[in-house]
């Protein structure tokens, strides 16, 4: 698309918005990065722009007033097959325009990955934007879903939907506390020649703190890249991965020099988690906290 039309777009959206007055909504709410925003009276139609959104406006039972998302939305149960889907990254303004929904409910990834606010013209033609910030905790991911069922006007079924994740987490503390002898923990998020994994200040290392485990990289902070001599030395008791075929991942862990003498290796200690389910911030990360719960400590959490 050429920036001339896209700017004309924007131009013709912005003139038609106010001649309807939609921008003047009365509601005013700070969003979650501190932000005003300005609802319109009514949201009857929602653009979702990331899984994990997309996952908590389902989970309230509102999966039919999403008219577009990310394409990674697509397989979710629950959306609609025949709507449209957008770029993660680069929306097509146009289209969004054309689509003319009541709100966008975009994510910080959204504008961090394209290194700008993809979203920046359609909220100045009036077209209501609201960002949800990456959580680092699970008690951030219940502030999304609080907030997210405010923004649509379903604040009990959000409630109802924290208190059952809350159930779930506490009752899975419960047994972590009580566990004396801890394992040692890494989690790889992705493999040679770029290892990333976690370390403080991520929901991923709080789960792994909930069920009675030492992630080995507490000391540090955020989404990292170790060396993988850094990994032996800490030498993890489990190894948990994201990874979606495990038998070529643990082929591969078992080959990686130095590897085959960590206890997670010596004792065939390597896992999968869901990657949807651990990677988006929604209530359905209890299914990952589980999976990581029962591949960790079998003998304590069994399963049903």
């Amino acid at each position: 698309m050429k920036t001339g039309r896209l700017c004309a777009a924007i131009f013709l959206a912005a003139v038609f918005f106010a001649g309807c007055g939609r921008a003047a909504g009365k509601n005013t709410v700070t969003g979650r990065a501190g932000e005003t925003v300005i609802l319109p009276e009514e949201i009857n139609t929602i653009i979702s722009t990331a899984p994990s959104n997309s996952e908590i406006i389902i989970g309230l039972g509102l999966g039919g007033k999403i008219i577009a998302a990310d394409e990674y939305s697509a397989g979710i149960d629950g959306i609609n097959k025949d709507i449209t889907l957008i770029d993660f990254s680069y929306p097509d303004g146009e289209t969004i325009i054309r689509l003319n929904p009541d709100i966008i409910i975009a994510a910080e990834h959204n504008r961090t990955v394209s290194g700008d606010d993809p979203f920046r013209l359609m909220g100045e033609a009036g077209i209501t934007v609201v960002y949800i910030p990456t959580s680092d905790s699970i008690e951030g991911i219940y502030g999304d879903i609080r907030f997210i069922a405010g923004l649509l006007g379903a604040g009990e079924k959000g409630e109802a939907l924290v208190a059952g994740m809350k159930a779930e987490v506490d009752a899975i503390a419960r047994k972590g506390a009580g566990i004396t002898e801890r394992k040692k923990v890494y989690i790889e998020i992705s493999p040679p020649p770029y290892i990333v994994t976690l370390g403080r200040r991520t929901y991923l290392h709080e789960m792994a703190e909930t069920i009675g485990a030492d992630n080995i990289f507490a000391d540090q902070e955020g989404w990292i890249a170790p060396s993988a001599e850094a990994v032996i030395d800490r030498n993890p008791d489990v190894v948990i991965t994201l990874f979606d075929d495990i038998d070529t991942f643990t082929e591969d862990l078992k080959a990686r020099p130095g590897f085959e003498h960590i206890n997670a290796v010596q004792n065939n200690r390597v896992f999968k988690l869901d990657a949807n389910s651990a990677s988006r911030p929604s209530q359905n990360i209890i299914l990952a906290l589980k999976q990581m719960a029962r591949a960790v400590y079998p003998e304590v959490y069994e399963a049903p």
